[in-house]
């Protein structure tokens, strides 16, 4: 893990919201914790449903906290979830996380007992479509 004390405040947060994770099919607990341009952190965890489309993934849950509290953009994220692999945002969470974050921010992506891989979100979806197309 990285030593900056943003980098451990995130994995903090995002571990300890893992722990209330709802996720009683998959026992697959999985933990974010977002860093916003307010400078507060803001977590989130999965919360499943037995009807597997209706659940919320961590990142998503973490971005409705940021939203909810007044935060606007994603600095940088941190995904916490078990094993030796990195815990990386599903296509769905990335495409979520690229309306929120420049593609310059870094998604730290860790599976607890593993060592964390450090991205960008363009590493992690090149060539993606953001809200800047629209022409607002």
């Amino acid at each position: 893990m990285s030593k900056t004390p943003t980098d451990q405040a995130l994995f903090k947060a995002a571990e300890a919201v893992r722990a209330k994770a709802y996720a009683p099919y998959s026992r697959f607990s999985v933990g974010a914790a977002i860093l916003a341009d307010d400078g507060k952190i803001y977590s989130g965890c999965n919360i499943e449903n037995a009807a597997y489309p209706v659940g919320n993934c961590a990142e998503a849950s973490a971005i409705a906290a940021m939203i909810a509290g007044g935060g606007k953009r994603i600095t940088r994220i941190y995904v916490t979830g078990p094993g030796k692999a990195p815990v990386t945002p599903c296509g769905a969470c990335r495409q979520r996380i690229r309306e929120f974050a420049d593609l310059t921010v870094q998604v730290i992506s860790h599976g607890v007992d593993g060592a964390p891989l450090v991205a960008t979100l363009e590493q992690l979806l090149p060539h993606s479509f953001g809200p800047e197309f629209l022409g607002k």
